[in-house]
Parts: structure tokens; C-alpha cells; sequence
């Protein structure tokens, strides 16, 4: 039997709001199919489309570069710490609180391993209630993932710190470390908790440090 492939990305979309304060995307025709008529045989017609957006827009990857300026940028990060990475999904979704700690990581092997975090928050995406009041992990566990040797780190939130706090400790821990991240995840809940491959390659961008990529897992 082949394996069954489950889309863990939000789709981008004009006018989509992903960060408040970013602007969204704008999606438009840089040659419409009428316009390329003139280019083309009787019949044959293309689209070429034009996008304009910040890098952190829909499901996105954080490189290093993103919060260190001589860290590894999108076109540095290897492919095999982004492709086919054996997965473990942590399930945070009936947790007390806000605040996801290291205990809920305790004695799992994820040395070399994408974790992601089941929160649930994917549920408000798109909404007002997106933006406030949303899961994030705390410094001890963002070193726990670190120190246990976790290859690729995501969350289905808005984002994996909180964002009342201003050193944003889990980017800097795990981006430091060299360590990636997945932000506003989708269908979590789709998947086993291991067991499955993961995959969420961006483009190969020289000088940018997060970028949306198509995250899914192969069951």
C-alpha cells in the first residue's frame, strides 16, 4: 500500500492575515491568460501570476537567520535537516493554561526527530481569535528540545514564544542551536503521534530567514 499524505499548511491567499500589523499578500496577474493571447498560437493560452508578501505568511519556516545575523539562512539550511524527517507529534491540546513546559516532552526520543506541537490554536485561524491568547512553549522546554536533540521544532499557534515576552527565549534557544521552526500548523490532529515522515522545504533564498513552505507528513 502507498503512503497516505496529510497537508499540514494553511493555504495563502490574498488578503490573508497571518501576523497582525504584517501586511497581507497581495495575489494578482503579472500576465493574464487574455493578455498572453497575443504571444501564443490561436488557443494556447498561460497565466503568469505575481505574489507580494512578507516571509512570514501561512505556514512558514524559520532559519537561524531570522533571529541571528550570521545564523544559517533559508539557502544554507541542509535538506536533510527539512525532508523526510521521522516525526513525533506532541499533544498539548488538553493542557492547563497557556504555557506548554518540558514536562509534556519527558521521555520521549527525539534526537534527530521533527517535533510538533498539537495546541489546537489552528482552530481560530483567520479569525480575530487568532491573534490573543494563543499557546506558546516556555524557555525550559524549548531547551529540553534542544538538549535532547530534536532536529526541526513546529506549532499549530500563532506563535511558539509568547509574545509578551520580548527576548523571545524559544526562537533564540532553538534557533541558536540551529535548530528550525514550523509556525501556524494545520491538522495536527490528522496525524499518529509517530510513526510518519515529515517534510516542510522552503525556497532556496539567499539573505531571508523565514519563508512559506507546503509542511506535510507522510504516513
Amino acid at each position: 500500500m502507498g503512503r497516505v499524505f496529510v497537508d499540514l499548511s494553511h493555504t495563502v491567499h490574498d488578503g490573508l492575515v497571518t501576523f497582525k500589523g504584517f501586511p497581507a499578500p497581495v495575489i494578482c496577474d503579472f500576465m493574464s491568460r487574455a493578455e498572453s493571447r497575443k504571444f501564443y498560437s490561436e488557443g494556447t493560452t498561460f497565466q503568469i501570476g505575481r505574489i507580494d508578501m512578507v516571509a512570514n505568511t501561512g505556514t512558514y519556516i524559520d532559519a537561524p537567520f531570522h533571529r541571528f545575523e550570521d545564523g544559517k539562512d533559508l539557502s544554507e539550511l541542509e535538506l536533510s535537516s527539512l525532508a523526510e524527517l521521522e516525526g513525533l507529534v506532541v499533544r498539548a491540546t488538553g493542557i492547563a493554561g497557556r504555557a506548554v513546559g518540558r514536562e509534556l516532552f519527558a521521555d520521549l526520543d527525539m534526537r534527530g526527530k521533527a517535533v510538533l506541537v498539537e495546541t489546537g490554536w489552528s482552530r481560530h485561524w483567520n479569525t480575530e481569535a487568532y491573534f490573543e491568547g494563543h499557546v506558546f512553549l516556555t524557555w525550559e522546554a524549548a531547551e529540553y528540545l534542544r538538549d535532547k536533540g530534536a532536529a526541526l521544532v513546529g506549532i499549530d499557534s500563532y506563535n511558539i514564544d509568547d509574545m509578551a515576552d520580548g527576548t523571545r527565549p524559544v526562537h533564540t534557544i532553538l534557533l541558536g542551536a540551529g535548530i528550525p521552526i514550523v509556525e501556524h500548523m494545520c491538522n495536527l490532529e490528522a496525524l499518529p503521534a509517530s510513526g510518519f515522515r515529515f517534510t516542510a522545504a522552503p525556497v532556496k533564498a539567499k539573505g531571508m530567514g523565514s519563508f512559506p513552505v507546503r509542511a506535510y507528513a507522510a504516513v
